[in-house]
């Protein structure tokens, strides 16, 4: 830091308190000015004047050994230790200004005589709990965080080989990653980085691979929640679906769920007959969007998730966790500096193509939405929450009316299929070497349609084959 002049003191302190700089009279408020210093190292870090009135008059004071001692004496009761730099800066004869200045903590929070302090605007208060447990979090993040902790009692065995492989392919197409010249599941892990503490599985491998419904009971937070709302609140559902499973199989999902719900918009193209129909939202934004909803949500809690709700007006993609780091909505908004808070699964979604770089998924949805003439998303923080809302074109309604008008009668379609399907899993439990042809005849149907939801119930791991199609048997997997 270079040596401060009184002119460059003075132009420090015409601006006033603030979040980063604070004004004390004299070294006998040194008690209450280390409480602030407490709050800059807990924070963006700031400048502490001694020697200043806080309406900004510089009158120094008289600094001896003594004064210096007493200071020093003080740090003692920082927690972690704090070590501020301290500069003496003569402003008058035999008067001096004090000033000293922290960055922020790497290992916070910071206490001063056993009490965490936050700076809000230019008042310091003692610091909220939950913030403070935040910052604990946050100090303890890059070695003791939820997705670098083994997946107690579970083996590669357990993980789904075929999404392990299409990762690592579809990182070497990229050139995100090199050929290892293996498709061995733990080698694919070891790679990727997902084995820890000695070779076991990770959290993280467990919730980008694992199979079907198998993170119940173990990981419920492996959920995703779908839902279409009539109107514009949350008092009546057209649709309300939810799922467990792995990230990608999850993004697929939701991906479906809107391409299904979501109006399309036509327009006709000067010179060409035919209308051009495109999705009312660009598809690789609501893409960009759900990716980083899944890298960056909080694992640790049991009951988070990954939600979206399509309303008439909006579309909310809403995932559990706060913003760490220091981040702000505004600033995601603007180019900054990536810390994604689940570094690992980010990792993976990077090389399997789903993000593009870190720390520009924001505005990358930005760009895409402005390209095709729309408001940008909103983001919002609340409750242990971040919300990204898309708007729909009030334009958009009638045809949002129609989607559901279809969608209603797809529904009792579904609604139809899955209580045979649930007759075709009772007639099993009753006889697992029931036939095909047995099964047309007891539920009054076609062979074809017994066929086509025997597949479906296979497809979701509500059904089994053993054996061949002669001589084996039905089993039926109960989630």
């Amino acid at each position: 830091m270079h040596s401060m002049t009184v002119t460059t003191l003075l132009t420090l302190v015409a601006k006033g308190e603030s979040l980063t700089l604070e004004l004390k009279k004299s070294t006998a408020e040194k008690d209450r000015a280390y409480r602030t210093l407490c709050a800059f190292a807990n924070g963006q870090g700031g400048q502490l004047v001694f020697g200043v009135t806080p309406a900004g008059k510089v009158i120094g004071q008289r600094v001896t050994d003594r004064t210096l001692e007493e200071l020093a004496q003080e740090l003692q009761c920082f927690e972690p230790p704090l070590f501020p730099r301290v500069q003496r800066i003569q402003v008058a004869d035999g008067l001096e200004a004090l000033l000293l200045e922290v960055d922020p903590a790497t290992h916070g929070p910071v206490s001063f005589r056993g009490v965490p302090y936050e700076r809000v605007l230019n008042t310091t208060r003692v610091m909220s709990r939950s913030t403070y447990q935040t910052l604990l979090l946050e100090s303890l993040h890059a070695s003791q965080r939820w997705e670098t902790q083994p997946a107690t009692g579970w083996s590669v065995s357990q993980l789904d080989t075929h999404e392990m492989v299409l990762t690592l392919e579809e990182a070497i197409r990229r050139g995100r990653s090199v050929d290892p010249g293996t498709r061995d599941p733990l080698e694919i892990l070891r790679g990727l980085g997902l084995l820890v503490a000695g070779g076991q599985v990770s959290r993280a491998a467990v919730a980008l691979f694992c199979q079907g419904e198998q993170p119940l009971p173990d990981f419920t937070q492996l959920t995703l929640r779908l839902a279409r709302f009539k109107g514009c609140e949350r008092n009546e559902f057209l649709d309300n679906r939810q799922f467990h499973g792995n990230a990608f199989e999850l993004m697929r999902r939701a991906e479906r769920f809107l391409i299904d719900w979501l109006p399309v918009a036509g327009r006709i193209v000067p010179g060409q007959l035919q209308r051009v129909d495109t999705p009312s939202l660009p598809v690789e934004a609501l893409r960009e969007a759900l990716a980083n909803a899944f890298v960056h949500r909080d694992y640790a809690s049991g009951s988070g998730s990954v939600a979206v709700a399509l309303f008439d007006d909006r579309l909310e993609i809403i995932s559990s966790g706060e913003l760490h780091f220091g981040l702000t909505p505004e600033m995601l908004f603007q180019p900054h500096e990536s810390r994604p808070w689940n570094p690992l699964i980010a990792s993976v979604f990077y090389r399997r193509g789903h993000i593009e770089s870190w720390g520009r998924g924001t505005l990358k949805f930005i760009r895409l939405m402005q390209e095709a003439g729309l408001a940008p998303p909103t983001l919002k923080v609340q409750a242990g929450f971040v919300t990204v809302t898309f708007a729909l074109s009030a334009s958009l309604a009638p045809r949002m009316q129609d989607n559901i008008s279809g969608k209603t009668s797809e529904k009792t379609s579904e609604k139809t299929s899955e209580k045979t399907s649930e007759k075709i899993l009772a007639a099993v439990r009753e006889n697992e070497q029931i036939t095909i042809a047995e099964l047309a005849a007891l539920l009054d149907i076609s062979t074809r349609s017994v066929e086509r939801q025997l597949r479906q119930l296979q497809d979701v791991h509500r059904l089994k084959r053993i054996g061949a199609d002669k001589g084996g048997y039905w089993q039926v997997v109960d989630p």
